[in-house]
């Protein structure tokens, strides 16, 4: 569907490869942001001039750090800069919205897919959580993906923190380092917490329903687009407006108007065949 109107046939498994896909390349996000907090201002004293530190001190203190931590650490190449500067911690927060944000995102769309049953989309089942109502016995919510969308809204509201606390910096020094700091481990911690619940209380749970998604598929007014290459875009939107206003399939009424064979018709709008590139024959 293409804003929540339908478009083209897709596979449930399509679907989830790309939220599956998309929370990969989070994974990598995060793992090159993260490598902007091995740089370090050690013997930077008070302002990053260095004043009452040895000149070894730097090297000698790296040296262990890296031995005792495992971490690639480097000195940063102007202390005064990286005294003052927060920007690491600004590059880290946006990856980690970002994760909240495609997370809530594939939320919302678990929420619609599973909407209903009888009166929704009613494509997948999500495992019952807290079934009933206090007033609508047998009601069944999406309460597990409402909780990561909540998390992602406080996810966002601690990246703003972040955001203009480290705008919020005077000279020298940024005194707002410990909310930066704070805003930081509330949203990994709330997000890793979330995402637990989201995976073990309802993405491991969820099922599909086969026949509502076959029943779709064969009932869609979007299969006109398969057939656009073999009648042409003017009679596909033709077809379109009068199955809409007839309530017909547009398989039934292809055949009606003799535009294809039946046997023309199965190949193209075999599901197999709507869901892949593929060579045409003319």
């Amino acid at each position: 569907r293409t804003q929540l109107q339908d478009a083209v046939p897709m596979t449930l498994g399509q679907e989830f490869e790309a939220y599956a896909v998309t929370l990969s390349e989070e994974v990598e996000r995060l793992n090159q942001n993260v490598r902007l907090f091995l740089e370090v201002n050690m013997g930077a004293t008070a302002i990053g001039t260095g004043i009452n530190s040895d000149p070894d001190y730097p090297e000698k203190v790296i040296k262990h750090l890296r031995k005792i931590s495992g971490l690639d650490l480097v000195l940063a190449s102007n202390l005064v800069e990286a005294t003052q500067d927060t920007g690491a911690f600004v590059m880290y927060s946006s990856a980690v919205k970002r994760l909240a944000i495609k997370l809530s995102k594939i939320s919302n769309d678990l929420r619609l897919l599973s909407s209903g049953p009888r009166t929704g989309l009613n494509e997948i089942n999500l495992p019952p959580m807290q079934p009933g109502s206090s007033i609508m016995p047998g009601k069944v919510n999406p309460v597990i993906p409402e909780v990561v969308n909540q998390i992602a809204f406080k996810v966002i509201g601690n990246d703003l923190t972040v955001t203009l606390a480290a705008e919020g910096g005077q000279l020298e020094l940024n005194v707002f380092e410990p909310v930066i700091v704070q805003s930081l481990f509330e949203s990994i911690e709330m997000l890793k917490n979330g995402m637990n619940t989201l995976k073990y209380r309802c993405i491991d749970g969820i099922t599909a329903n086969e026949e509502r998604c076959r029943s779709m598929v064969h009932n869609s007014i979007g299969l006109v687009t398969a057939l656009n290459p073999y009648i042409g875009y003017e009679a596909s939107t033709q077809l379109a407006k009068e199955a809409l206003v007839t309530n017909k399939s547009v398989y039934d009424l292809v055949l009606q108007k003799g535009l294809l064979s039946k046997q023309q018709l199965d190949t193209i709008l075999a599901p197999e065949n709507m869901v892949k590139p593929r060579k045409l024959n003319l």
